[in-house]
């Protein structure tokens, strides 16, 4: 009999793709391992990763925490389950032009991270072998049908864009939550900050030329301390041309 050390892939990987476990005595399950995704998806969504424990997710469903791993091994597993089913909300089709193409990619990803913030706290340490993820890197992939890349190059450009919106966005989910929690807009907290730093004699804007003037020049232009949607579009943009550059399109 093929079995595998708790911890293991396997069941993992059979439950993203709905290969169903081995049979059980007893009553018919009330739930399915959709019931306890879309339950772990709500929980996120309305109160951060973090709410996100068995012991919530058998309340929202009204059952038994234990009656839960009838369904799912534990929460590492949820949370690959819940990352996969996000990723199936993206868009498959892509429009003309490897440019505009990688643009769509970067730019779907970013609308699904604000959507679902608690993905950027999923930290999995290696890709989730699910159908929808593997749908997310077809898409990019083919994205770049046109380009005359090697497939390693054609990887890391996949892992070079996800890394970029992942960034930007964490700090653009970071900027509202800070906000929300102060109670103060951008502008709000550089007013405040800005007479304190002002009374300090060693936060002397002559000791840090470079940094008080770039520093002032791009607050005004952003309207606060920060514009992470610009930093992503500026790196989206500085990141197209150099892919242009290398594969000479």
């Amino acid at each position: 009999m093929d079995t595998e050390e708790p911890g293991g892939p396997r069941r993992t990987i059979e439950l993203l793709w709905g290969v169903p476990g081995p049979p059980r005595r007893g009553p018919k399950p009330k739930l399915s391992v959709e019931h306890v995704v879309f339950a772990g998806v709500r929980v996120a969504d309305a109160d951060g990763l973090d709410a996100v424990t068995m012991r919530r997710i058998a309340d929202e469903l009204g059952v038994a925490t234990m009656s839960l791993y009838t369904y799912v091994p534990g929460r590492d597993e949820l949370l690959e389950l819940m990352l996969d089913h996000a990723h199936g909300e993206l868009p498959g089709e892509l429009p003309e032009g490897w440019r505009a193409g990688l643009a769509a990619v970067a730019g779907d990803l970013w609308r699904l991270y604000h959507r679902h913030p608690w993905l950027l706290e999923i930290r999995a340490g290696r890709p989730t072998l699910g159908p929808h993820t593997f749908a997310k890197y077809e898409r990019e992939l083919a994205a770049m049908d046109e380009l005359d890349l090697d497939d390693v190059q054609l990887d890391a450009i996949v892992s070079l864009l996800n890394g970029l919106v992942a960034g930007a966005a964490r700090g653009s989910v970071d900027a509202a939550r800070a906000a929300r929690r102060s109670g103060m807009s951008d502008v709000d907290w550089w007013n405040r900050s800005a007479p304190v730093l002002a009374g300090i004699p060693a936060a002397d804007p002559a000791r840090f030329p470079r940094a008080s003037r770039v520093g002032t020049t791009a607050g005004q232009t952003y309207g606060g301390s920060s514009d992470p949607e610009h930093h992503f579009r500026f790196g989206l943009d500085r990141i197209l041309d150099g892919i242009g550059q290398l594969a000479g399109a």
